[in-house]
């Protein structure tokens, strides 16, 4: 994020013109703000394989953005965040401002930004790393990991300035991430070919070390004391190499919660924002009444979200609450029994069960990517699918 998000109630942007209301805006500093990550794919126009050119494509688009866009691991990837919000509508119309500035930065440049959680065509193995000594140093420390990481991420800030207590809600939310990997599942295209899952960039995110669900932690000092330790064994290369779903930033006032593929529209990232500040807002007020949260297995939690990468929506899940394999669609029933107090008092509610209406009625964006496919079993018409999506689609 941008270092304004230290302005934990920072402006909304600037407006470009009228888009489909996401949430109204309640009264200033009555609700945490939040802020929206999104990694988009550089393809070219003709082959729709992934190219390396991220670094003239952020350049160009900085003029319009500035430091909201930069560089990620791959030559072949662009990132852009958000300045921090209070409606989901204003979020909502930075995030389509951000994607239509990134896409004809790309055009200009003479190819194509996608969204999507991996890389539809291409050889994208070995990845051509970004120049930034990070990243080169992460080459360096993880080897393979980095040269295979050919995928993309929506990631979502929730100012909790106190970071007791955003430590002890991350107990609360854990249980809660398998459902949103299953409604955010869009990466079922791995160069080339179809990897039978809705998101197969949850696969590959879980080989990496401090990755996938973070453990249950008593308090902030259990939470240091992990670090140190598997910080001992070269496991990380610093502490934003700390990689769980959910983490604290390191470098603003807020949680991050990272479980979701990179959306198809700005509508399905905004519409995870409502839901992942509901489920902040919740667990907020299970933490201040001293409720610690459900110690729930790391071992329950990855296998909950590899079934949730498997089969999206479109098969079975595993419950939050009670653990048990219920068909998909009812987690999405469950988390919104959970969540609903919080969405009503930030004003939400209607906004958001009405996107999860829509998302669940177009499919989520692998149930979108495999129908693009079937017409005539072409993954170009894939990738053309997703081009057209990115700057300004809609759930219709």
């Amino acid at each position: 994020m941008s270092d304004s998000f230290e302005q934990a109630r920072g402006p909304a942007g600037p407006s470009v013109g009228e888009v489909p209301p996401v949430g109204r805006t309640p009264a200033p500093g009555s609700v945490p703000s939040v802020g929206v990550e999104e990694e988009y794919l550089l393809v070219d126009p003709g082959s729709r394989e992934v190219r390396p050119c991220a670094a003239a494509v952020v350049k160009r688009a900085a003029v319009e953005l500035g430091d909201q866009v930069s560089p990620e691991l791959a030559q072949f990837q662009v990132e852009a965040k958000t300045l921090p919000c209070v409606g989901l509508d204003d979020l909502h119309r930075q995030l389509r401002r951000m994607r239509e500035v990134v896409t004809a930065a790309a055009e200009a440049e003479g190819v194509r930004a996608i969204a999507t959680g991996s890389a539809v065509l291409g050889d994208a193995v070995p990845m051509q790393v970004s120049e930034q000594p990070r990243y080169q140093a992460q080459l360096d420390t993880y080897r393979g990991l980095v040269s295979e990481h050919a995928i993309c991420a929506c990631q979502v800030h929730v100012c909790v300035p106190d970071r007791e207590q955003a430590l002890l809600t991350g107990n609360h939310l854990r249980p809660w991430m398998s459902v949103l990997v299953a409604l955010m599942a869009n990466s079922p295209f791995w160069a080339g070919h179809d990897t039978g899952y809705a998101s197969w960039r949850r696969l590959m995110w879980d080989r990496w070390p401090v990755a996938g669900p973070p453990p249950y932690f008593s308090d902030l000092a259990d939470h240091d004391r992990c670090l140190e330790s598997v910080g001992a064994t070269g496991a990380l290369l610093d502490q934003r190499a700390v990689y769980w779903d959910i983490r604290l930033s390191t470098r603003y006032p807020t949680l991050e919660i990272r479980v979701a593929d990179m959306p198809v529209t700005a509508e399905e990232s905004a519409l995870l924002a409502g839901l992942v500040r509901a489920l902040v807002v919740t667990a907020l007020t299970a933490v201040e009444r001293g409720d610690p949260g459900p110690p729930v297995s790391t071992d329950r939690l990855r296998a909950a979200c590899w079934r949730a990468a498997r089969d999206g929506l479109s098969g079975s899940g595993i419950d939050p609450r009670s653990g048990r394999l219920v068909p998909a669609e009812q987690t999405l029933d469950s988390l919104l029994d959970h969540i609903r107090p919080a969405l009503e008092e930030l004003g939400d509610l209607p906004a958001v069960t009405e996107g999860l209406r829509r998302l669940v009625a177009a499919g989520t964006g692998a149930e979108r990517q495999r129908a693009v496919h079937a017409r005539r079993e072409s993954l170009t018409d894939v990738v053309d699918f997703l081009a057209a999506q990115t700057p300004t689609g809609t759930l219709d």
